[in-house]
């Protein structure tokens, strides 16, 4: 997870987001041009630069024409930016007194909850990465398709309910050993791929929904 300013500038620029597209696999800046048809000597300027941010990092040196080449790796498969990175425009979800019935129905909570969601997950995942151990998550994912808007307020109601019940039954506050977890449910309407623009296409502006 990014989480500064500098380097989320590096991963958002475009010709530095295709050579790190280019290094999921290890490779070097030779390797890169090749593959991109670009100049070596624009490619290794960024190529530095991916691996000043930390973005990128040395895996193996070897020789190649009396020459000692660098081959580079991602650092992580995938990468998120940090809400944080937005300031005073960051979603924040209010304390437990201040959370209403309304809250919990409203897309503006669920991005609120989403926001903390990816902040705490990727300051954890680091964590554990630093410290070489496992960390204990649980996903659950599933689509449904509702008849009717009556359902759909049935099924919250009953879902609402059931985490509530075992919230109940599983939650020691005394426990020695025991650790504190974090429980969300979300649920919002599928998008459609018309509505979901490719990642991979910037040149394609997102749909206007507004």
């Amino acid at each position: 997870m990014i989480d500064d300013v500098d380097t989320a500038r590096a991963a958002l620029d475009p010709f530095r987001s295709r050579i790190l597209a280019a290094l999921t696999r290890p490779g070097s800046a030779s390797t890169v041009a090749e593959q991109l048809g670009e100049p070596r000597q624009k490619v290794n300027h960024h190529v530095r630069a991916l691996a000043d941010a930390g973005l990128i990092e040395l895996v193996a040196e070897r020789p190649r024409r009396g020459l000692t080449e660098r081959l580079f790796q991602a650092s992580d498969e995938s990468i998120v930016l940090a809400p944080s990175l937005t300031g005073v425009n960051a979603p924040s979800v209010p304390d437990d007194s201040g959370t209403t019935e309304a809250d919990q129905l409203s897309s503006r909570y669920l991005l609120a909850v989403a926001t903390r969601l990816v902040t705490e997950v990727g300051s954890l995942v680091r964590r554990a990465r630093d410290a070489r151990r496992p960390l204990a998550t649980l996903t659950i994912d599933t689509d449904i398709r509702f008849a009717s808007a009556a359902d759909r307020a049935e099924f919250t109601r009953r879902l609402t309910d059931t985490v509530r019940d075992l919230a109940a039954e599983y939650h020691d506050e005394s426990a020695t050993g025991g650790r504190w977890h974090r429980l969300m449910v979300f649920a919002h309407p599928r998008p459609s791929a018309a509505d979901t623009p490719d990642p991979r296409s910037p040149e394609s502006p997102p749909k206007d929904t507004t």
